[in-house]
């Protein structure tokens, strides 16, 4: 399977942002067929979708991040990238990459970001 390695995450104050990165183990031209997604799970609750980009670049954000993150993607260096700003508390959780593909799908193994109020 594909390998993915998230980074960018770490402790920011309210208002703040971060860049999260996630980078696949696959050439560039492959990469760009995976449908990827930024996902997040806080303590107690269930994982959550927090943004999607499709092969041709469409994006969906959840409702409570639209207008704040901002999700893209570099074929050529196969990563996909999580703009986060005006950050909130209720923005704190571990983070997580997913890679769907023909073969099937992927996950990284997270990123915590905090955000502190």
């Amino acid at each position: 399977q594909v390998q993915l390695v998230e980074s960018g995450g770490g402790w920011v104050q309210a208002g703040g942002s971060l860049r999260l990165s996630c980078t696949a183990s696959a050439s560039g031209g492959i990469f760009g067929g995976f449908a990827m997604g930024w996902y997040r799970q806080a303590p107690g609750k269930e994982r959550e979708l927090v943004a999607s980009i499709t092969s041709t670049s469409t994006t969906d954000y959840a409702d409570s991040v639209k207008g704040r993150f901002t999700i893209s993607r570099d074929n050529r260096k196969s990563t996909v990238y999580l703009q986060m700003n005006s950050l909130k508390a209720e923005d704190t959780a571990v983070y997580y990459c997913n890679a769907k593909y023909g073969l099937g799908s992927g996950w990284g193994q997270g990123t915590q970001v905090t955000v502190s109020s």
